[in-house]
């Protein structure tokens, strides 16, 4: 075989390989998810029945399956005071100087530590009767804190577990972001005698701006598909009050063979996902 043949060899493996591996585990995955959403099949008959919309009718109609939206939104909240924590970090971190590395790694070393790992990390700590943070509470005075059997505090709590591991993450995405301001117009601010406060407003707030939104929206998304904390954790507990969409997505397949509410779960979240996505594509100034 020649070089050249060789060549072209090469050249259409590296271009065919990956894409039929892109149709094979992307997006003939995706259409069959699709052609489930709209039958009643159970994951073992070969045989399934098609049901239209009734699928996407339950999961608006459905008691059970609307209050889960509503567990996501703790997710929501503490998202978005971790993307003001990092904003907050990476101001602080940009403008120190000798041992700034030190602090950046050391906050932004949660991150890459396995999520289930961190999850039963805290469920120790989280501990009503044994755990770090109620010891503390009941040394300074104070009563034990359930936090993960109380309904109200359980998605905060595993919501917090997400904010120690990503506001490392948001910090660095932050900081790169400043590091490509022009130092001359804090400079010019400081002269023109504007204070910290000031500059932030002025020069750093719109110089990120951009960054933002995208990590508001990544926040968005994110809190829609949570799932680790509470599935390593409290299984959904106390009685289905930290259960998350994804959790619910996966019972309704797993637990209750019901793969066509499944799939139809799973297009409503990639639906709510590519809206959000449009939306952010949207705003003045995005290209």
């Amino acid at each position: 075989m020649s070089y050249k043949l060789q060549k072209r060899f090469l050249l259409l493996g590296f271009l065919f390989i990956p894409l039929l591996m892109l149709l094979a585990f992307t997006y003939y995955p995706a259409v069959r998810l699709v052609q489930y959403s709209f039958t009643d099949w159970d994951g073992l008959a070969k045989n399934m029945n098609f049901v239209g919309f009734d699928n996407y009718k339950r999961i608006f109609t459905d008691s059970e399956i609307l209050a889960v939206f509503s567990h996501n939104i703790a997710y929501l909240i503490v998202a978005v005071f971790q993307n003001i924590a990092g904003v907050f970090l990476a101001v602080v971190l940009n403008k120190l100087g000798r041992g700034s590395k030190i602090y950046r790694s050391t906050i932004f070393m949660p991150y890459v530590m396995n999520s289930v790992a961190v999850a039963y990390i805290f469920a120790f700590m989280y501990d009503y009767n044994n755990g770090a943070f109620n010891h503390v509470i009941r040394f300074l005075g104070g009563e034990g804190i359930r936090f993960l059997s109380d309904p109200f505090l359980v998605n905060f709590s595993l919501a917090m577990i997400g904010f120690w591991k990503f506001t490392g993450f948001a910090m660095v995405i932050y900081l790169g972001a400043l590091q490509a301001v022009d130092n001359d117009l804090y400079e010019a601010a400081s002269i023109d005698g504007a204070g910290p406060w000031n500059q932030f407003k002025a020069i750093t707030l719109p110089a990120i701006r951009r960054i933002i939104e995208l990590q508001l929206f990544l926040a968005i998304s994110g809190s829609m598909k949570a799932f680790d904390e509470a599935f390593a954790i409290t299984k959904g507990g106390p009685n289905g009050a930290s259960e998350t969409f994804v959790m619910k997505t996966m019972a309704s397949a797993f637990n209750f063979s019901n793969f066509g509410l499944a799939s139809a779960m799973g297009i409503v979240l990639m639906i709510i996902i590519l809206i959000v996505t449009s939306f952010k594509n949207k705003l003045p100034g995005e290209e």
